[in-house]
């Protein structure tokens, strides 16, 4: 099923030239093909004879453009991280011909590993996640919670078999092809345990000793995920005053489905603490698609003090958010946002849940996520 995606390419190339990154099977080449048409010069190099051909010469990147097109609006290079010297002839373009381009990849470690030209500011940067809400015309989450919002998966008969072929591919062509870590098998593990906290602080000690790898390799390890676009540290947000924060940040995985795959999750029980925690993740990733698909340059942090109160989400210094599955909400799931309340910072405090009873205490909103989400899209929250 072809989904209506809610970031806009061409609109953002009207000003810049971008990087458009994000992993794997996110819709990268179906959303380059589907906005842009063969209006402009398309350079895939996942194909072997351009590959090889730019490999030895990156400058041979002018013509073959022009030999792709006469008029040349703007030219896409699809999976740029291939060849990162090529970035060098881009900056020249950019400079000299005044071309626009949009480079995509899926691991910006590559590029830094090669010390790669990122343009120097000439190119801002773009994200694709997966589907999120707003995006899928009958959204399920159940279904969502389970297998995650990768296109291939989310609208697949075989959800669980294509995790499989997804993690697989994961370890094949990122990590081992690319030499990204020496041995395998202690990735694997860590693969494992990282999921298995996807959600919490990070304890790099609590991992490293679970996974039976260093601990400088475990730090080395989280740094892959991010840069391969695998998952995304949550910092702590800590600007209060009157009861002291931690500073540890929280990590995710990028989707649910992979995550749960990594830990042969084939089910997700409504009354459990796992469909709490997976239920707070997907709010997690719908704040974070929002923010980066609507140009939102706030942060997304979460507060938790030293003695344990916390809130699950706070937006720049704006917005506070805590998450519960709960269908009936009480004064109990209040208590982190009413304790964030004394410091009279943020300007708005929602509680999220599946109560579908719309109400007001004090200054906490209590509201059903789908209103909230529905919300949060048209821009009415932030």
């Amino acid at each position: 099923m072809l989904c209506s995606r809610l970031l806009n390419l061409p609109n953002l190339l009207k000003k810049k030239s971008f990087f458009l990154f994000g992993p794997r099977a996110t819709g990268k080449t179906t959303l380059i093909k589907t906005q842009f048409g063969k209006d402009v010069p398309y350079l895939d190099l996942l194909d072997n004879a351009l590959y090889l051909r730019l490999l030895e010469k990156p400058t041979d990147l002018y013509s073959v453009i022009q030999g792709k097109h006469s008029r040349i609006p703007c030219v896409i290079i699809d999976e740029v991280q291939r060849i990162p010297d090529i970035l060098n002839e881009v900056h020249r373009l950019i400079e000299r011909e005044k071309l626009s381009f949009l480079l995509t990849g899926s691991s910006a470690r590559k590029l830094r590993r090669n010390q790669a030209n990122l343009l120097g500011g000439r190119a801002r940067q773009a994200e694709l996640f997966p589907l999120t809400s707003a995006e899928i015309p009958t959204f399920d989450l159940e279904r969502y919670l389970l297998v995650g919002g990768l296109p291939m998966v989310y609208f697949s008969d075989e959800p669980f078999e294509d995790l499989l072929s997804y993690v697989n591919i994961y370890l094949k062509e990122e990590i081992q092809t690319e030499a990204l870590v020496r041995e395998l098998p202690p990735f694997v593990r860590f693969l494992k345990f990282s999921a298995l906290t996807s959600g919490e602080i990070v304890n790099f000690t609590n991992i490293a000793s679970d996974a039976a790898v260093p601990l400088h390799i475990v730090r080395d390890y989280y740094s892959i995920l991010e840069d391969t676009f695998i998952g995304f540290l949550l910092p702590a947000w800590t600007k209060t005053v009157k009861r002291k924060p931690t500073s540890k940040s929280k990590f995710y995985y990028f989707d649910l489905g992979v995550k749960n795959a990594l830990i042969d999750v084939k089910q997700i029980p409504k009354q459990s603490d796992l469909y709490g925690k997976s239920f707070e993740h997907f709010i997690a990733l719908e704040l974070r698609a929002y923010l980066s698909y609507h140009r939102k340059h706030v942060s997304l942090c979460y507060w938790q003090t030293k003695n344990g109160q916390e809130v699950d989400f706070i937006l720049g210094d704006e917005i506070a958010i805590e998450v519960k599955s709960t269908e009936r909400t009480s004064e109990k799931h209040t208590q982190g946002l009413t304790a964030l309340l004394e410091e009279k910072i943020c300007k708005r405090y929602f509680l999220i849940s599946h109560d579908t009873i719309a109400r007001r205490v004090g200054k906490i909103e209590i509201i059903h996520w789908k209103t909230f989400l529905a919300q949060l899209w048209a821009d009415e929250i932030l």
